[in-house]
Order: structure tokens, then sequence, then C-alpha cells
């Protein structure tokens, strides 16, 4: 699988650590995601397209600056996706950020989608899609056929913290042209369709709302 880049950053491995433990509060859960986002998202964009725009002068020479070719779009999954947005938003601050609600229903496992503020037309080139977690694959395919069915029918890529390897096979069997850039990949699901070790259930852990 060519698409799917996973991280082999120290960090990334020392803050996914903290972030599986089940005693990790839910501030630093998310603080902990946003480090991690970012970290995934530098190796995301490092082959964004830019161009020179025009001559400025530095305290000792003029230079040609540069800027972004093309608009950003930036997708998160709700709920559990909207932790990575603002580390996006600092590293591309005129990206637009496109909202995606889809819910795995428990019974069947399928993806339900509950929310969609999408544009009429798309108003970005590449879209970046954001969610903790690749469990079965299902919502990951649903947000890719929503946003192929939009019009970006390639330029999106995915950042997820950790997913399981069935999951991202069955991502990249249906679309094999999006690249995923994945913190940790863990090689087993369990029968109510959670990732093991995994982190548990990223939204619950989040926002507290995990029932005892």
């Amino acid at each position: 699988m060519s698409n799917i880049h996973s991280s082999k950053h120290p960090l990334v491995d020392h803050k996914i650590s903290i972030l599986r433990n089940k005693n990790t509060k839910p501030k630093q859960f998310r603080e902990l995601l946003h480090e991690i986002g970012q970290l995934l998202a530098y190796e995301a964009t490092a082959d964004l397209p830019i161009k020179q725009t025009d001559v400025r002068e530095s305290p000792l020479k003029s230079y040609t600056a540069t800027e972004l070719a093309g608009k950003i779009g930036l997708v998160p999954i709700l709920r559990s996706g909207l932790s990575f947005v603002n580390a996006l938003e600092a590293l591309i601050p005129s990206a637009r950020v496109l909202h995606l609600g889809i819910f795995r229903e428990k019974v069947s496992l399928q993806p339900v989608e509950y929310y969609n503020k999408l544009p009429n037309v798309p108003n970005v080139d590449q879209v970046i899609v954001l969610d903790p977690m690749i469990a079965t694959g299902g919502t990951a395919i649903a947000a890719v056929s929503i946003l192929k069915d939009w019009g970006i029918t390639n330029k999106i890529k995915f950042i997820t913290v950790c997913a399981s390897k069935q999951g991202l096979e069955k991502l990249t069997e249906k679309y094999p042209d999006v690249e995923v850039f994945v913190g940790v990949v863990d090689g087993i699901l369990d029968e109510h369709g959670y990732i093991v070790p995994g982190l548990g259930d990223a939204g619950d852990r989040l926002y507290d709302t995990i029932q005892d």
C-alpha cells in the first residue's frame, strides 16, 4: 500500500503511547491530538504546490516571495475530527473548513451521513480529511465518496492517528488514489468494530462523554 504513509517519528510514537493510556484525561487527550495532528500534517503537506508572487525586500536584499498555489480544504469528520482543525489552521491559515457529519451505526457498523456543509460547487483545489481513527474503513470510504461526488476527483488526503490494517486495506482498495498519513497501524478489530489496542472511542475521550 504505497499510498499509506505510516509515521516513523519518535515524537509521534511517544505521544500516541500517552494517548492510548486509559488514564489520560480529556484535556491532555485533546492537546495530544493537536500535537500529533501537526506532526502528521507536516508530512501530508510536503508536496503542496507553491507559486512565485512578487519581489520583496529583506533587511539585506530583495527576494522573490512565494505562496501556496491552490486553495486547501480541511474536512473534519464530526465530531472527533474537529480536534485537528486548529492544528491544521495554524499551519495553513488560508484553508477553508468544510464539515462532514458521519457516524457509524452501532449494530450494522455502517456509516450514516447526518451533516454536510459542502458548498454547492467545489471552492478548493484539494482536501485533507481529518479523523483521528480509521477502524472498519466505512466512514473513511463514505467521506471520500461524498467528496468525489461533490467534484474533488483527485487530490484527497487523509490524516489519522490510529488505523486498523483492515480499514486501510478497504479504503485503498476502493480509492487507491487517496493518500493516508497515519500515526500508527494496529492489526486487530474486535467484534464491536473497535481497533485493538487502539485509543478507545476518540470522541468520548475528547469530550468526556464516556458512559460508566
